[in-house]
């Protein structure tokens, strides 16, 4: 039996038999064991979809009140409150999150070369797992090229690794965001997908058809592309048994705890724990294992090997 069902049943019977599915659901931190990673070889999750916001820190984000999509999220779901980004600016991030490696070292951003290390297209293919990115403003499927409008490729990290670059197949797996809809129509959902919204919807830019804007309104917008693109997923019948993490590449500029500063993280899942609020120390790396671990897939890229596993938000 797949560790999925085994944690479902659990869940379900938990007001009648104490079957070994955790404690309390409202706990700060979990101590030993709680924290591992699924056993080797099992698969907890029907799909793992992450969703990469850009450019803020936790304060500015968590308690906002002109974002209460992604608090309630957050209230009702699972909130990681010492998380932090691995570096500025954003590519590093991105490639920690893929490659469990920062990769870039003083190029940042504009680091050109190709990736022929571990990341997650060679570890889900080995696994026989499928993957997709889904990116807003994406100039059509397949495309490896250049900022193009409010699609940046800096926020794609898959356009760097050799493993895409060297083989069409793997690049006909950079989409559209629209396709997602397509997909959970056709149930023909991804195990693994990674999810940015362009530049005017991620926090890094103005909303659409502004040339300037309040802060204030750069996170409202952001809020309600979350709850107008990823609430379908949640409540679509794709989503039972599955994970979804929300998170920032980066803190603000002047934040540089931990490397990168401390960002909003959110993890939601029907079989997270309700209401859950960690206070171990998480980075990008952790972020990576949770997904392959979650999976079943044993190859960890990087430093996702032996960052901590976040086992703790999970009954």
């Amino acid at each position: 039996m797949k560790l999925s069902r085994i944690i479902f049943i659990c869940a379900i019977g938990a007001g009648i038999l104490q079957c070994g599915c955790g404690g309390s659901s409202h706990s700060s931190s979990v101590s030993g064991s709680s924290g591992d990673p699924p056993a080797p070889n099992t698969t907890m999750f029907a799909h793992a979809f992450l969703v990469v916001e850009e450019n803020h820190s936790y304060s500015d984000v968590i308690g906002n009140s002109s974002m209460p999509y992604l608090n309630g999220l957050a209230s009702a779901n699972g909130l990681a409150t010492q998380y932090y980004a691995d570096a500025h600016p954003s590519l590093p991030n991105y490639f920690m999150l893929t490659a469990g490696a920062t990769i870039t070292g003083s190029a940042g951003d504009s680091f050109t070369g190709v990736v022929a290390q571990d990341n997650v297209v060679r570890a889900l293919t080995a696994a026989g797992k499928t993957w997709k990115y889904y990116a807003e403003a994406l100039p059509s499927a397949g495309y490896l090229g250049a900022d193009d409008g409010a699609y940046d490729h800096r926020h794609n990290p898959f356009v760097y690794f050799s493993d895409v670059i060297n083989g069409s197949a793997q690049a006909g797996n950079i989409v559209p965001f629209t396709q997602l809809a397509t997909d959970m129509a056709n149930n023909s959902l991804p195990d693994y997908a990674f999810i940015v919204p362009d530049l005017n919807d991620d926090g890094h830019d103005c909303p659409p058809g502004l040339a300037t804007c309040s802060d204030t309104q750069v996170l409202a917008n952001l809020d309600k592309w979350l709850a107008a693109n990823i609430g379908p997923l949640l409540s679509s019948n794709a989503f039972q048994n599955s994970l979804l993490i929300v998170t920032f590449d980066e803190g603000d500029a002047t934040d540089i705890a931990h490397g990168g500063g401390q960002v909003a993280t959110v993890i939601v899942s029907p079989l997270a724990k309700a209401g859950y609020q960690s206070t171990t120390f998480y980075q990008h790396e952790s972020t990576l294992r949770l997904m392959m671990d979650g999976l079943g897939v044993t190859d960890l890229p990087g430093a996702a090997a032996t960052a901590p596993g976040m086992g703790e938000f999970f009954k």
